[in-house]
């Protein structure tokens, strides 16, 4: 006689779980704001150093040169390395390559500094993610993934106004300075306070079990392989707003950089919102019983397809206010996508190889960083006019995100991604037969 089924206890939270999201975040935030000094301070450096567009794109193509390389290869040292560490060690070096900014330098020097950057950047995401998800049980992790998404709002709004106000009163090279000191305060703030979660053993993997997957199983999961598609458009809109969002603003549209700083807030504001708002629609939804098909996969996609619809609107609008509106609304859509791709990802990933894939998944999608920001140069450079490059550029960021929101709702079913991966591994008798 078969026995029924019972009901797996779902695991609490640990103590401390909050404290470990909330410094974080503030390491997002540093992350962040580092990224987007360029592009805020980019009509400044392209006046002192003399570039034209196409030059201006190669820089900020190249904060993603090894951005891919060092996400892969740090995500598989987290599997076998405590992320305490790992993180310390990132973040003292993002601190460390700023300082050179201080004086006057080449485009070279800044170029070269710019790569180093990136590749101590690359594996930031990620490395958050594990380090947060060893905190975070599976069922609660939507909040803290959008938490931490929202590094980049949060970094940009606190950030933007304070850095801006330096480039206009003193100049570029100060805020750079400035971002080196507060990165080394938080180096410091986590040798401190920072520790290691203890979610992580084999009742934490996914397939059930301490059971591994073979890679290439993983890797050319439908699931895995929507992840990386979807989360590539929206990451073009990004890194677009990374680099040019600043410069459209002040060339295309001719408003004064001082005025910039705090327009150049407002994708960033719009993206806090679409994202904790997401996080917390997903967790709703799955506590009602709803499947992660459409708790995270349609809710992570259809946002995407939607903004790309806004920003195709851009050059057929009238004056500057609306152009500004559409590209923010249209731009801060796509950051659904990075609150339910991580936990997509998470769901079927045994806990063992998870660092390693979400490093992956992070260094395919930032592949956009080197392309769209050196598109957008080349498209503007070109043009009859600067207004008509920024107009190209975008519309192309607007198609970008209207297909991979498409490939999202065809590709993103990680309930069924998970049931397959443990049914094949039960078949092969990695892992205990459900129990009947």
């Amino acid at each position: 006689m078969s026995q029924p089924a019972t009901t797996p206890t779902r695991p609490a939270t640990p103590k401390g779980a909050w404290t470990a999201a909330v410094m974080l975040l503030l390491y997002m935030l540093v992350n962040f704001a580092d990224k987007i000094v360029v592009g805020l301070a980019g009509v400044p450096i392209m006046t002192e150093l003399k570039l034209t567009p196409e030059e201006f794109g190669r820089l900020g193509s190249a904060f993603f040169l090894l951005f891919s390389a060092a996400a892969i290869v740090v995500g598989f040292i987290i599997n076998r390395v405590r992320t305490r560490y790992v993180i310390l060690a990132l973040a003292t070096l993002w601190a460390l390559v700023q300082l050179p900014m201080i004086g006057t330098v080449s485009y070279t020097t800044l170029l070269v500094c710019r790569v180093i950057l990136g590749a101590g950047e690359g594996p930031a995401g990620s490395v958050a993610l594990h380090a947060v998800y060893k905190w975070f049980p599976d069922h609660r992790r939507a909040l803290p993934t959008a938490l931490l998404a929202q590094g980049s709002a949060f970094g940009v709004v606190l950030a933007v106004p304070a850095l801006n106000w330096l480039i206009v009163n003193y100049t570029w090279h100060h805020a750079f300075g400035a971002l080196g000191i507060v990165g080394l305060l938080w180096a410091l703030g986590w040798l401190l306070i920072g520790r290691e979660g203890p979610l992580d053993g084999p009742a934490m993997a996914a397939p059930s079990g301490a059971a591994r997957v073979p890679y290439l199983r993983l890797l050319t999961a439908p699931t895995f392989i929507g992840c990386c598609v979807t989360t590539f458009g929206a990451y073009w809109a990004l890194s677009l707003g990374l680099t040019w969002f600043t410069p459209f603003v002040v060339q295309g549209l001719g408003i004064p950089q001082s005025e910039a700083g705090w327009i150049s807030i407002l994708p960033w504001l719009t993206g806090a919102v679409v994202v904790l708002t997401t996080g917390w629609t997903s967790e709703r939804l799955m506590a009602r019983g709803v499947a992660t098909r459409q708790a995270r996969g349609v809710l992570g996609a259809v946002p995407l397809v939607i903004g790309g619809i806004i920003i195709l609107t851009v050059p057929w609008l009238p004056g500057t206010a609306p152009r500004i509106a559409a590209l923010v609304a249209g731009s801060g859509l796509s950051g659904t996508i990075y609150v339910v791709c991580g936990p997509m990802i998470g769901e079927f990933v045994p806990a063992a190889q998870r660092g390693a894939m979400i490093a992956i998944y992070g260094a395919f999608f930032s592949l956009a960083g080197i392309v769209a920001p050196a598109v957008m140069g080349q498209v503007v450079q070109r043009a009859g006019s600067m207004l008509d490059g920024y107009m190209t550029g975008f519309t192309i960021n607007g198609v970008v995100l209207i297909l991979a929101g498409l490939a999202g709702l065809v590709l993103l079913r990680p309930d069924g991604e998970r049931a397959r991966l443990d049914h094949a591994l039960r078949r092969q008798g990695a892992i205990a037969p459900a129990p009947t």
